[in-house]
């Protein structure tokens, strides 16, 4: 591995920060593969992100509110993220940047308000794996396979396997995932043609109200447990907003970007009401609230033990569970690319490799993500590590949507002229609903586990003191997420 070049000068550019001259093959060897994705694979990214929040994950939430309290918490979600998506369409068309949600904040917000998005970002990207991981040791223990009784080996093979498919280059390993991703929709179609004949409205209200306030045969753990199911609403659709971080490899990310990330959350909503409807309605509310394996046991419980669907069903929820896994692998590995190279993070993170793939920012996210997987279920056991790594991944997703939502309403007040290939319906307003309840989200991971907020928030505020002592005083001005500065601060020197 070559190393950087020593910055031949640095220049203070005001508020605080420095950028470094590097050499003229600093970006050549921090290249991505062009033109190699279309609107259709950057919508199968999309599902893929999100689609094992489906088979496992999102059931918590009956455990925190009850199934009456999770529907509450699913609409404010689904209408979170639809206004969300919405600007997001409009902000990757206009600035095509692998940064994406970084990218978009360090535009508004100023560095500063882009390295904290881009943190929270790869908070939220390198957590989540290590969350959907443990469902896939869950479901390999559930269906017996090779004698395992302890689920690390099965994290390690996964890291290896599918961190190693992304090193071979984003074509290559995008059309694998959306194949796995075909089959996992197969899986659930398949769930929801065994459940329909199962259903009974009855058994979504088999949990006893508790004596908390407002508490009722719909939301028996009262209006806190509404909040409380916030966190796992979010499991329906967490990871969407990573589809504009293809942006730079997209074949013409001002079209395909807002057709996929707007087509992929349309699915989303799909599979997320009727998983939401299906599962507890078929087999009790009661039954699945705390599953690593939600949907098999649906179907194993609906139809009185095991069935053929069941069996299948667990088999293609593998496949579900490493779409997801496998997909947002590449959106972290995006995420860290993009701020290393522009040097808010040390820049051998963004070193790629003959395929044009960031090979470090693959492999050290994913190394961390192992040994997180590994001993935290080691300690408190695979449900609750499972449980707690959602709250730590939705911590950094709801401060990235915070930071995002507010990038665009800055964006259409400040730059009304900027242009912008598509343009969210309803502006500010829409991104403005999605502001507000990603506050409410915010407070929420607090109210579920207190101690995974804190620990997430005092990683996250480590983070800021890097750049705030180190960083910001060696960005690398060239970086395509720093050129916008560039060009405003030559205008103001030239009027």
């Amino acid at each position: 591995m070559t190393t950087d070049p020593q910055p031949t000068s640095r220049a203070r550019r005001g508020r605080g920060i420095e950028y470094e001259q590097v050499g003229g093959d600093y970006l050549d060897r921090r290249q991505l593969q062009q033109g190699q994705v279309g609107w259709v694979l950057l919508a199968g990214l999309g599902v893929a992100y999100v689609i094992s929040g489906d088979f496992a994950g999102w059931n918590f939430g009956i455990a925190e509110g009850g199934w009456g309290g999770l529907l509450i918490a699913t609409v404010l979600m689904a209408v979170m993220y639809t206004c969300m998506v919405l600007g997001l369409a409009e902000l990757s068309s206009a600035i095509p940047v692998a940064g994406a949600g970084y990218g978009f904040a360090r535009r508004a917000l100023g560095p500063f308000g882009g390295f904290a998005t881009g943190t929270a970002i790869l908070i939220e990207y390198a957590v989540a794996p290590a969350a959907i991981v443990i469902f896939i040791g869950g479901y390999v223990e559930a269906l017996g396979l090779f004698g395992l009784t302890s689920g690390w080996p099965v994290y390690l093979v996964s890291y290896v396997i599918f961190v190693g498919i992304h090193l071979r280059g984003v074509g290559e390993a995008l059309k694998v995932m959306f194949a796995i991703t075909a089959v996992a929709v197969v899986g659930l179609v398949i769930f929801v043609i065994a459940m329909v004949p199962k259903f009974d409205a009855g058994n979504l209200f088999d949990i006893d109200p508790t004596a908390a306030a407002g508490a009722s045969d719909f939301i028996p753990y009262g209006w806190a447990g509404v909040l409380a199911a916030l966190v796992y609403g979010i499991w329906f659709f967490l990871a969407i907003e990573g589809v504009p971080l293809a942006a730079e490899e997209a074949r013409d990310p001002r079209k395909d970007m807002p057709r996929g990330i707007i087509t992929g959350m349309l699915v989303l909503l799909v599979f997320a009401a009727l998983m939401l409807l299906l599962a507890p309605g078929g087999a009790g509310s009661s039954t699945i609230a705390e599953s690593d394996n939600p949907l098999p046991e649906a179907l194993r419980a609906a139809y009185g033990g095991d069935t053929w669907a069941a069996d299948v069903v667990n088999y293609i929820g593998l496949a579900g569970l490493v779409a997801s896994f496998f997909s947002i692998i590449f959106a972290y590995s995006r995420q860290l690319f993009a701020l290393s190279r522009a040097g808010y993070l040390p820049r051998v993170l963004s070193t790629t490799g003959k395929q044009r793939t960031p090979w470090v920012a693959l492999i050290v996210p994913g190394t961390i993500g192992f040994l997180l997987a590994t001993f935290v279920s080691l300690a408190v056991g695979p449900a609750l590590a499972g449980a707690r790594m959602i709250q730590i991944a939705v911590f950094g997703a709801t401060v990235s949507y915070i930071l995002m939502t507010l990038s665009h309403i800055v964006l259409r007040r400040r730059e009304p002229d900027m242009e912008r290939p598509y343009r969210t319906p309803g502006g500010v307003v829409t991104t403005g609903v999605a502001l507000v309840l990603a506050c409410a989200a915010f407070v929420a991971v607090f109210l579920v586990d207190v101690t995974a907020a804190l620990i997430t928030l005092g990683v996250f505020v480590a983070f800021l003191a890097y750049y705030w002592f180190y960083s910001r005083h060696h960005l690398v001005g060239v970086a395509p997420e720093e050129e916008f500065e560039a060009i405003t601060r030559a205008e103001s020197e030239l009027s």
